[in-house]
């Protein structure tokens, strides 16, 4: 008997479900004309999606016309039409005068593709400079995180714990303070530099500043988000293949090498793609640690915000940075191809997870002790830099003036007051990250169901789509949000609806990506038997499919709560005096050298979301396939 075809009626729940996603985000707008053009347009999207499925498109699926055209809307008024505008102006001077004609020029120039480092007589240019930056930071974010979650998930219960908690602490870091830490650690004046210099006469030097010091501090950060999705993967590994393996005499090695490893590929190539984009897009550390090593992020963003003033420049350079990310996306589908990376099917799955081999395990260790060390003492730094004087003069005398200063409570005549300069920053970051972060997940849940479940005309385009806001630097993200915002037909600049329409659209693509990563791994069969029981498309991805998707839900959940609250490139052209954010403070603070202030509202905001992730963890819980338990061994 034949699996029975997905339905092809309209299926109401689903159109209920990606309507009160997208009523969400309308709603967070002052009901103005403007909002009334983007409710307009929703509107349309879903006629034409009623439409377009009475003609027998998307296999006259209404649920997933209803979907990929009001999502598509979505991203063409706040992605699309926004980076168009800002590159607009690689074509035009600032008096309106087109320059098509010498635009080639300027983007083949030596101060952007100049190789002359290779030889040592001059500079590399800026995307010479950011793709070898990109290349080491994913590979080396990919390397610590795949040996990070090897040893949680396979190496046994008694690392998990220690090793889950580490990788958390440097996703809920804001920006700056690694950087920091990294130069109190190791700056010419530095605690390291001084023990060195004092026990081994190693002279002090600059070294931490530029190519080193930066990259670094990107592997640091950008590690744990490579563990989230490469730990997903293997926990969804079928036990039972693992087991076959050794059935067959197959030594651990060889279970490793022929079963394991080629299952974790997506993940480990969505790893090494989200930790590409991540450095090539990363503006704080870069601006703390570069030096005179210049990247395309922070070239950018001195070019709109510098003395210069040169938005033609910074289109330029945007587009050099959209086209190294286009091409590194292709490498990645080239690199996984068609092969199936199906390991979880309809049927039970009781078996036991393989043992890591001996090799790999010790391999492991290696690489992850001297992460976890690094990563303690630049927290170690954090923790001590908010309670003394100034850990940057080494003066460690005890002292809370930093936490009254940011974060302190008077009585006045109505009661209770918050007196500190941070409180405002502080509400108004976690009023956004509490919208944006549940708007993310949704919209990438359904956009990476669409684009790994279902085959329809323009599905690649759709998958650029989603993808396309990642590969900008959220310098240019935030100027286009002002260029495209601050005049009609959408005039939002200044509102809370723009920093949360920033946000979610800048990090939806995380959602995709670890949702597509997870359904690598299901099989279609659980599509077809649900469809077989006449479920409709939404019935079945809530019963189904969503269960088995927790890893990628919290992964997802996680990166855009953190990242709603660690935000600086995108939402610093973006935030005002009503609607300051946390991060746009700790800049303010640091731009005029008072470190331990920023170090101590950094911790604050630590404490914060490490307890806001370990519930979103403890409230979704993980994706349980009914497998014995693991030895404590």
């Amino acid at each position: 008997m034949t699996a029975a075809p997905l339905r092809t009626q309209a299926d109401p729940l689903s159109w209920l479900l990606a309507g009160l996603a997208i009523a969400a985000g309308v709603l967070l707008m002052p009901w103005t004309q403007s909002s009334a053009y983007v409710a307009g347009g929703c509107a349309l999207a879903a006629v034409a999606s009623v439409l377009a499925t009475r003609a027998g498109a998307f296999k006259s699926d209404a649920a997933i016309s209803g979907v990929v055209c009001i999502l598509s809307l979505l991203l063409a008024i706040f992605v699309i039409y926004p980076i168009g505008r800002m590159l607009l102006a690689a074509f035009v001077d600032e008096r309106g005068n087109w320059l098509i004609q010498t635009a080639a020029a300027r983007f083949f120039s030596a101060d952007i593709w100049g190789a002359g480092c290779i030889t040592g007589s001059v500079r590399c240019g800026v995307a010479i400079n950011s793709i070898a930056l990109a290349t080491l930071a994913g590979v080396g974010s990919t390397l610590f995180g795949f040996a990070l979650a090897l040893l949680a998930e396979r190496g046994g219960r008694r690392l998990r714990g220690s090793l889950r908690v580490l990788s958390i602490l440097p996703v809920v870091t804001p920006p700056f303070v690694i950087g920091l830490a990294i130069i109190i650690l190791f700056g010419r004046t530095g605690i390291v530099t001084q023990l060195m210099s004092d026990w081994f006469g190693i002279a002090r030097s600059r070294w931490i500043y530029g190519l080193p010091g930066v990259l670094l501090a990107q592997v640091v950060c950008f590690t744990p988000l490579a563990f989230l999705l490469i730990s997903g993967a293997l926990r969804l590994v079928s036990p039972t293949l693992e087991e076959a393996g050794q059935v067959l005499r197959g030594s651990p090695w060889h279970v490793f090498r022929t079963v394991t490893w080629p299952l974790v590929r997506p993940a480990i190539a969505n790893a090494f793609l989200l930790g590409f984009v991540e450095s090539l897009a990363d503006f704080a550390n870069p601006l703390v640690l570069s030096g005179n090593f210049e990247v395309l992020s922070t070239k950018i963003f001195f070019a709109i915000a510098g003395a210069q003033h040169d938005a033609s420049r910074a289109a330029i350079l945007a587009v050099t940075l959209l086209l190294l990310t286009v091409g590194v996306f292709a490498l990645q589908q080239r690199w996984i191809g068609k092969a199936s990376y199906t390991s979880v099917s309809g049927k039970g799955d009781s078996g036991l997870p393989a043992t890591l081999p001996t090799g790999v395990k010790w391999g492991a260790l290696a690489l992850v002790l001297p992460w976890a060390a690094l990563t303690v003492l630049s927290y170690g730094i954090i923790l001590i830099g908010g309670v003394v004087k100034d850990i940057g003069r080494f003066d460690l005398t005890p002292s809370l003036q930093h936490f009254e200063t940011g974060f302190g409570l008077s009585w006045g005549a109505g009661g209770l007051v918050f007196s500190g300069s941070a409180w405002n920053s502080l509400f108004t970051t976690l009023g956004v990250a509490a919208v944006a972060a549940p708007l993310t997940t949704a919209l990438g849940l359904l956009g990476g169901y669409v684009v790994s479940r279902h085959a329809f005309k323009g599905r690649r385009a759709f998958e650029f789509l989603t993808m396309v806001n990642f590969a900008v630097p959220g310098t240019v993200i935030g100027v286009a949000y002002i260029v495209a915002f601050n005049v009609p037909p959408l005039e939002f600049t200044g509102t809370f609806a723009i920093i949360v329409l920033c946000l979610v659209f800048r990090n939806m693509p995380v959602g995709v990506r670890a949702t597509v990563s997870a359904l690598s791994q299901l099989d279609r069969s659980l599509d077809e038997a649900s469809a077989t029981l006449r479920a409709s498309t939404s019935r079945t991805f809530a019963r189904v499919i969503l269960p088995l998707l927790r890893p990628a839900i919290i992964a997802s959940l996680v990166f855009s709560f953190t990242h709603a609250i660690t935000a600086v490139s995108a939402v610093i052209f973006l935030a005002t005096a009503q609607h300051n954010l946390s991060t746009v403070y700790i800049a303010g603070r640091v731009e005029v050298g008072e470190y331990a202030l920023a170090i101590a509202y950094s911790s604050v905001l630590i404490v914060i979301m490490l307890a806001c992730v370990l519930l979103i963890q403890r409230f979704i819980g993980n994706a349980e396939l009914g497998r014995r338990a693991v030895s404590t061994a």
